[in-house]
C-alpha cells in the first residue's frame, strides 16, 4: 500500500481506502486525507518527475487511485508558468509569474479535479453520479465523465451562461438549470442523488479534488528549481485551489525538497465575496460555510481548518 488515508478530527490512520467513505466512521469527520510514504517518495519527485511526460500523472504515486488501468487523462496539468516581465516593472515585483491553467483541455484548472474526481470513481465502479455546478466543474467534469462511460447529471445555477450550458449538453450529460442560489443549487442536487441513490459529488470536501489540486504546487516548485514563491494567489469561490496547492508545498517540504511555505493571498470577486466580507468583518464563518482551510507551518502535521 502506497498510501493510507487518515481523520484529521480524531486522528484515525487505519480508514480503508477502497471505499469511497463521506466521513469517518469513528468520529463522522468529513475531512478525511491521503498520506503517503514521503521519506521513500523523495528522491522519486527530485530525481524522476522531471523526465515523465508532461501531465499532473508525471505525480502518480502522490494520487490516490490504485491501478493505472482506471486512469482517466486528457493530458491535464503540466501548464507552463509563465514570468510577468512588464507587469513586474509596473509593479516593482522583480520576480512575478503566472500559472497559465487555460492550457487545460477545457481551459480550466478543474480539468486536474476531473481526472482525478473520475479515475477514482471509475476504479470504484460508479456508473453515475451528480455534480452542482457554476459552470467550469461541470465542463470539465462532462468531458472525463463522456471519456469514461459515466452518466452525469450536472446541476447549474441559472447564470450560468448559456454557451457553458451548451458545452456541457453536447458531451452528453443532463443538464438542470436551478433558479437560486450556488448554495440552494448544492441541496437540490444533494437531494435528488439521496433520491436516486446516485453518487454525489462533494467537491472540496472530497479526497480527489483536494488531491488533484496539490499537483499544481508540485509544477511550480518543479519549474522553480525546487523553490517555493514567497505568495500563492488565487481567485476562489470555494477555496478548493489554495487548499490543495497548500498540501502540496507542506508535502514537498515533508520531503525536504523545498524549505518554506508561501503565503496564500484569496481573491474574490466584489460581487460575490463572503469570505473577504467574514474576513473583514472577523466572522468565524461564511454565508455559505467556512473561512478557506489553513494550517500550522510550523507543525510536521497537516491539519487543516475545513472549508465550506
Amino acid at each position: 500500500m502506497s498510501w493510507y488515508v487518515v481523520c484529521t478530527n480524531c486522528g484515525r490512520d487505519d480508514l480503508p481506502t477502497d471505499q469511497l467513505l463521506a466521513a469517518c466512521p469513528s468520529c463522522g469527520g468529513e475531512w478525511l486525507d491521503p498520506r503517503y510514504d514521503y521519506d521513500r517518495l523523495a528522491p522519486v519527485m527530485r530525481e524522476e518527475t522531471g523526465a515523465r511526460s508532461c501531465t499532473m500523472w508525471r505525480f502518480r504515486e502522490w494520487l490516490p487511485v490504485h491501478k493505472d488501468e482506471h486512469i482517466v487523462t486528457m493530458g491535464e496539468g503540466g501548464t507552463p508558468l509563465l514570468r510577468l516581465k512588464n507587469l513586474s516593472l509596473m509593479l516593482g515585483i522583480p520576480h512575478l509569474y503566472l500559472k497559465d491553467e487555460r492550457q487545460g483541455p477545457t481551459a480550466s484548472f478543474k480539468d486536474r479535479q476531473a481526472s482525478l474526481a473520475i479515475s477514482v470513481l471509475r476504479e470504484h465502479g460508479i456508473r453515475e453520479v451528480v455534480v452542482a455546478s457554476t459552470g467550469n466543474v461541470a465542463i470539465s467534469y462532462s468531458a472525463y465523465a463522456a471519456q469514461a462511460g459515466i452518466k452525469l447529471w450536472t446541476f447549474l445555477t441559472s447564470s450560468v451562461p448559456a454557451d457553458k450550458m451548451r458545452e456541457v449538453a453536447l458531451y452528453g450529460s443532463e443538464v438542470v438549470k436551478v433558479t437560486a442560489t450556488y448554495d440552494r443549487t448544492k441541496q437540490v442536487a444533494a437531494r435528488f442523488a439521496e433520491q436516486r441513490g446516485l453518487f454525489l459529488d462533494r467537491g472540496i470536501k472530497g479526497m480527489a479534488a483536494r488531491e488533484s489540486m496539490k499537483t499544481i504546487a508540485y509544477e511550480i516548485a518543479q519549474q522553480l528549481g525546487w523553490r517555493s514563491p514567497d505568495w500563492y494567489i488565487q481567485a476562489v469561490s470555494g477555496g478548493l485551489g489554495p487548499v490543495g496547492v497548500l498540501k502540496g508545498f507542506w508535502e514537498l517540504r515533508e520531503m525536504g525538497l523545498v524549505e518554506t511555505m508561501p503565503k496564500i493571498a484569496c481573491i474574490q470577486a466584489a460581487g460575490c465575496a463572503p469570505m473577504v466580507r467574514a474576513w473583514e468583518q472577523g466572522l468565524p464563518q461564511t454565508c455559505c460555510g467556512r473561512i478557506p482551510s489553513d494550517f500550522d507551518h510550523h507543525s510536521s502535521h497537516w491539519r487543516p481548518r475545513h472549508c465550506l
